[in-house]
């Protein structure tokens, strides 16, 4: 009845393989000259999802993990992650041949001190790492004596005899019905931010703001529509864009040539070395511009200036158009949801259905509107313990049954063109505990907490993430990943430059749209999460004197009320769940069929 188009189910490779991959990098290594070399997990452009051809680490170590990163020498192996993947790593990784060790304390800089040896080279790729990472290596290496080395072509490549080719996804262009602004308004106010800056030109080395910019799409990575490009901006005269025109319909390129110059990748690196003579200061975004391009700007005689690229900022903070769209998209996006929360709450309680088996009817419930493009990434489909793993990805191997008595994490978007969704809802299977509905109710609050919050225009996220965690903490608990990421309009799932976290200081503006996911996890045992998506829009106080903001939920999906303690909850809680319902019930029931109507009546029922 049901499958999945955009995702699988495979079991990463391991074993002997992986062990055999390992001894040959090693023995590259050494052929090198080199005591060591770095594998970070990313592309060129420090996308989150990367294309097969760039799944270095994971061909190595086995780690499939969305953020990560490699060491090593030939005693050592070190895999570097964070919190939300440690379960992970430790299921996926060979602990005899890698040790498992936090990416953030201490950082990999401080292991790499202690690892290497005083004369010894350590190797990096200058393609994969920003130029502040390089630094930090470097002065990690230069601390013990050592020297850290760029190499040209990358080692894993050179053990990797079956890599796959570089992606060649079709370029697609935004109609304007779904960009709502024009390239030429776009590069106006890009260029209004470069003349602030005292920029000459300006790379634009992710292609999210490629994509933005130029309004295309495209299919080079899996659940994001980027194209894989670079574009150098001059502060006067026609933009280059640099992309393999093979990726190009006619409609696509004529498009594109309207606004730029149309160059193949291999032409990047001369056309910036012939712009960065006689000092020319050329912006490079700190956070995706490999350290291969300053190199090439600083050999050129130019200046390389490292700063947040202004597009992130522009691009964050969606217009009237992109708002309009986002909000469709979760009507539609919550429709299929609640037919999906009414399918499981009727087979789930039979003790039939697994994992997968969720993740497929999901899939073909968005497919069935007719809109769906992809999803917005792999679904986590948790049950039972797990479900305590922050980013689980279930496999035909770890497929678990959903049983009475379990609880179902389900985190899942879509990709449509009018708007990007990502939700979270953890599901009661039969009759849920006395501590499960206690820390569910604790996340709802902190959830309530922060969809309630009123904040001056420009707060960082970092003065909100608290908000979420207070419940939590009342008892002694915590979650190990952030409240909230910013999303994209149709591209990535996970935009900056704002978050709700402990690390978010960057600005909250209203237009942009933020996850709001606090959680819970047991190990070996649950997990919870509630997830919804925030747009930032003005708060309308009588006698404020100064702008403020409040959330506006996005999200359309019902809460399971199985799972609430009531007595925990303020008045001004239970009526943020009413309205919340009877919002979800307004909006979602003409979408609807008669039984999913009938379900949906009784999921959104006020409380009792």
């Amino acid at each position: 009845m049901f499958e999945a188009q955009f995702q699988n189910f495979d079991e990463p490779e391991g074993g002997t393989a992986l062990a055999a991959r390992l001894a040959a990098f090693r023995e590259e290594i050494v052929q090198r000259g080199l005591a060591g070399f770095i594998i970070p997990r990313g592309d060129s452009q420090q996308n989150e999802y990367v294309a097969p051809s760039e799944e270095r680490l994971a061909w190595l170590s086995g780690f499939t993990g969305s953020a990560g990163l490699a060491m090593v020498t030939i005693r050592e192996a070190a895999l570097f992650v964070d919190g939300r993947y440690t379960l992970q790593a430790a299921q996926q990784v060979d602990s005899a041949s890698w040790n498992i060790v936090s990416l953030t304390d201490p950082p990999p800089e401080q292991w790499l001190t202690q690892h290497i040896k005083s004369g010894e080279r350590f190797g990096f790729d200058p393609w994969l790492h920003t130029t502040a990472a390089a630094e930090r290596f470097a002065a990690a290496c230069e601390k013990a004596g050592a020297e850290l080395v760029a190499v040209e072509d990358n080692l894993v490549d050179a053990v990797w005899s079956e890599r796959p080719a570089p992606p060649l996804g079709r370029v697609t262009v935004h109609a304007p019905e779904f960009a709502g602004e024009s390239e030429a308004d776009k590069l106006a106010r890009i260029r209004a931010e470069m003349k602030r800056l005292s920029l000459d030109a300006l790379v634009l080395s992710d292609s999210h703001a490629v994509a933005w910019t130029f309004n295309i799409r495209g299919a080079d990575v899996a659940h994001t529509p980027l194209p894989l490009s670079y574009v150098l901006l001059p502060k006067d005269g026609q933009p280059t864009i640099f992309i393999d025109s093979r990726k190009l319909s006619n409609e696509a390129r004529a498009h594109l040539a309207s606004y730029a110059d149309i160059a193949g990748p291999d032409a990047l690196l001369s056309t910036l070395a012939a712009a960065s003579n006689e000092k020319a200061v050329i912006g490079l975004d700190s956070a995706t511009a490999a350290d291969a391009l300053s190199r090439t700007i600083t050999a050129a005689g130019g200046i390389a200036r490292r700063l947040a690229d202004p597009v992130t900022q522009l691009k964050a903070i969606k217009n009237a158009t992109e708002i309009s769209g986002a909000r469709t998209a979760h009507r539609r996006d919550g429709a299929a949801l609640a037919r999906f929360l009414a399918w499981i709450d009727h087979e789930a309680p039979n003790g039939a259905l697994t994992e997968i088996d969720a993740v497929e009817a999901l899939e073909t419930f968005r497919r069935d509107t007719g809109a769906l493009k992809d999803v917005s990434f792999p679904t986590i489909s948790g049950t039972g313990p797990n479900g305590a793993i922050v980013h689980y990805r279930v496999t035909r191997k770890s497929n678990r049954r959903i049983k009475p008595g379990d609880l179902l994490l389900i985190d899942s978007g879509a990709q449509y063109e009018d708007g990007t969704t990502d939700v979270t809802r953890t599901i009661a299977i039969g009759e849920p505990t006395a501590e499960m509905r206690d820390r569910f109710t604790r996340v709802l609050r902190g959830h309530i907490a922060v969809a309630s919050a009123i904040f001056p225009d420009g707060v960082h996220g970092a003065q909100i993430d608290a908000l979420a965690r207070q419940f939590l903490w009342q008892i002694g608990l915590d979650f190990e990943h952030g409240t909230g990421h910013g999303v994209g309009s149709y591209l990535s799932v996970h935009e900056g430059p704002a978050r709700i976290s402990k690390l978010g200081h960057a600005p909250l503006r209203r237009g942009m749209i933020l996850s709001n996911e606090p959680g819970y996890y047991k190990a070996d045992a649950y997990g919870i999460r509630i997830e919804n998506l925030e747009l930032i829009v003005e708060a309308k106080i009588d006698g404020a004197e100064k702008p403020m903001d409040t959330f506006e939920t996005l999200t359309l999906a019902p809460i399971d009320r199985r799972l609430i303690d009531v007595a925990q909850l303020s008045a001004q809680e239970r009526i943020w769940i009413d309205d919340y319902h009877a919002r979800v019930r307004r909006e979602i029931k003409p979408l609807v069929d008669e039984a999913t109507k009938v379900w949906l009546d009784a999921a959104t029922a006020p409380l009792t």
